[in-house]
């Protein structure tokens, strides 16, 4: 199950504006970056619906596998484990989400990716 496409974030200049103005939480196998929405950046994607909305990016790197399959199969873990706690009252939240997953041997340590995801989840506060 993929994020809806209002959740989504792409282009290079909403990457680099998260990068540049977010909130950093570490863990062991992922960094969350948080800052608060600037639909500015997303003029040039003629993205007009839900500018303001919550969105959500997973970014796993190829040191955890070099093979795409793993990668995403990691990507849709996490975004099911979100979409299963996250709520339509959450979707005016105005803050936009970064997951970097860290290098690694990640794929025998699924429940462990999923717990560390939930607690940095909570840390941040943003699904109370």
């Amino acid at each position: 199950m993929a994020l809806p496409k209002k959740m989504r974030l792409k282009g290079h200049r909403t990457f680099k504006y998260i990068q540049k103005n977010s909130k950093k939480y570490y863990g062991k196998f992922m960094d969350f970056k948080i800052t608060k929405s600037c639909p500015k950046v997303l003029l040039s994607h003629k993205n007009f619906s839900y500018p303001k909305n919550f969105k959500l990016a997973i970014s796993v790197s190829k040191k955890v596998s070099k093979k795409a399959v793993v990668r995403n199969k990691i990507r849709r873990l996490l975004q099911a484990n979100f979409l299963k706690n996250f709520k339509n009252e959450h979707n005016h939240i105005q803050y936009w989400v970064l997951v970097n997953l860290k290098g690694g041997n990640i794929k025998n340590y699924e429940t462990e990716l999923l717990k560390e995801f939930q607690t940095l989840i909570l840390k941040t506060g943003l699904l109370k």
